[in-house]
C-alpha cells in the first residue's frame, strides 16, 4: 500500500518528469482515493479500459495516453466527461505518462521495444527521442520479427530482401523522426504511423521504413513502469489491452 501522492512523487522522480516539455500534463490527473494497494495499466485511458478497472475493483489507473492534451477543447462534455466522471465516482486514481514513459533507459516504450525486437546496443540517438542499434537481418525478417512480437502484420515500406544492421525507431506516432534515421545512415526506420509523404521520403534517402502501430509499439513500457512499482511497494498490478489496430 502507497499514498497517491507519495507514488507520483516516486514516479515523477524515476521518469525524470521535470526534464520533458510535453503535449500533456505528466503525473497524477484525476485525483482517487488517497491509499493504493492495486493498479491497472494500459495505453490509453478510454472508457473500455477505465469500465475495466472498475470491475476489477482498481485503486488506480496506470496510462501512456491520459488526458488534457494541448489544443484539445478544455471543456468537460461528451466522452471527457463520462470518463473523468465514472473514475471520479469510483474513487480511481488516474496517473498519464507520455514522453518521459517513451525515454526512459529502463521501462520506456524505446528500450523495452528494441528488448523484443533483439535489437543490439540500443541507445538514444542524442538528446532525441529516437533510439539507434544494431540488427543483422533482411527486412522481411525485421518485419516478421516485429510482426511476432506485435501480433498484427506491420505495413512496411522496402526491399524486402534488404539487409538491415543500422536501425533507428521511437514508438507511437513518430513517422516525422525519420529525418534522425537518415542522418545516422540507418538502414531502417520503424515507428507507430505512416504518414502520406513518408513512403517517398524513404525510398528517396534509400531507408526502409516500418509502421507497426502506435498502440501496439506502445504497449510494454507501461506494464515495465506498472511491474517496478508493484515490485517496489508490494502492489497488486494488471495489464489490460484494449486492442487497437491503429
Amino acid at each position: 500500500m502507497i499514498n497517491n501522492k507519495t507514488l507520483e512523487q516516486y514516479i515523477n522522480q524515476y521518469l525524470n518528469v521535470a526534464n520533458f516539455s510535453d503535449y500533456c500534463p505528466n503525473g497524477l490527473q484525476i485525483e482517487g482515493k488517497s491509499e493504493i494497494c492495486s493498479i491497472i495499466s494500459g495505453v490509453s485511458a478510454n472508457q473500455a479500459l477505465i469500465d475495466q478497472a472498475i470491475d476489477e475493483k482498481a485503486d488506480a489507473l496506470l496510462v501512456h495516453h491520459g488526458f488534457f492534451w494541448k489544443g484539445e477543447d478544455q471543456v468537460l462534455t461528451g466522452i471527457k466527461k463520462n470518463r473523468i466522471k465514472a473514475l471520479l465516482e469510483n474513487d480511481i486514481n488516474l496517473y498519464a505518462y507520455h514522453l518521459p514513459l517513451d525515454a526512459h533507459p529502463v521501462v520506456g516504450n524505446n528500450l523495452q521495444l528494441a528488448m523484443r525486437l533483439n535489437i543490439q546496443n540500443p541507445t538514444p540517438i542524442g538528446d532525441t527521442l529516437v533510439w539507434q542499434g544494431e540488427v543483422d537481418a533482411s527486412l522481411s525478417e525485421v518485419a516478421q520479427s516485429v510482426m511476432n512480437v506485435t501480433a498484427r502484420a506491420p505495413q512496411v515500406f522496402g526491399e524486402k530482401h534488404a539487409q538491415v544492421q543500422t536501425i533507428a525507431w521511437c514508438s507511437g506516432g513518430a513517422q516525422s523522426y525519420i529525418k534522425h534515421a537518415i542522418d545516422i545512415g540507418a538502414d531502417c526506420f520503424i515507428t507507430g504511423e505512416v504518414s502520406e509523404q513518408i513512403p517517398a521520403i524513404a525510398k528517396e534517402n534509400n531507408i526502409a521504413f516500418i509502421a507497426a502501430g502506435h498502440h501496439a509499439t506502445e504497449r510494454y513500457g507501461v506494464q515495465a513502469l506498472a511491474q517496478h512499482l508493484a515490485q517496489q511497494f508490494s502492489l497488486e498490478h494488471q495489464y489490460i489491452d484494449i486492442d487497437n489496430i491503429v
